[in-house]
């Protein structure tokens, strides 16, 4: 009996696969169109980002010739903040009906017994830093590398004179 269940369960599973595969063609079709366009200086500037976050364009408004390059280029960086924002929110948007229904679907561990569930284990994502790359934030964030003094030098060891008792 629980054997039959098991199986109707991964019959469901695989037509539910199935369905999901062709949600998402559907959702990465729509995804390779998606455009978000980020503004600042009262939208005077603005940045557009193709899916990917790639810049494809960056229009400035007439008015800006005598505006110093440095308040030009902290607007260029606020548009494209802006227009990551929006690309992000968009493509959460987009992707939200697959992500319900990968919900509603039995975890492999629902179906076996002592089978741990592995989703508990996916590390949270890190929001990515948008300070410049100088600013005192990132140069808190680079902390120097491990170094490790208790080693061994592999160029006095003779190549091919290295027997499996020497490990």
């Amino acid at each position: 009996m629980a054997n039959e269940f098991i199986k109707g369960e991964l019959a469901s599973m695989i037509d539910e696969f199935q369905t999901q595969m062709r949600v998402l063609t559907d959702i990465q079709q729509k995804r390779a169109q998606l455009l978000a366009t980020g503004y600042a200086l009262q939208k005077r500037v603005a940045v557009v980002l193709n899916a990917d976050g790639t810049v494809i364009e960056t229009r400035f408004d007439d008015d800006l010739e005598d505006l110093p390059l440095q308040e030009l280029s902290k607007a260029v960086t606020e548009a494209a903040q802006a227009a990551a924002t929006e690309l992000a929110r968009k493509s959460t948007e987009l992707t939200a009906p697959i992500q319900e229904r990968r919900g509603r679907m039995p975890k492999m561990s629902d179906l076996i017994d002592g089978l741990p569930d592995l989703t508990e284990q996916i590390p949270e994502r890190i929001p990515a830093s948008l300070a410049p790359p100088n600013s005192p934030e990132r140069q808190r964030n680079n902390e120097p590398a491990m170094t490790f003094t208790d080693v061994e030098d592999l160029d006095d060891i003779t190549p091919g004179r290295i027997r499996a008792d020497d490990w």
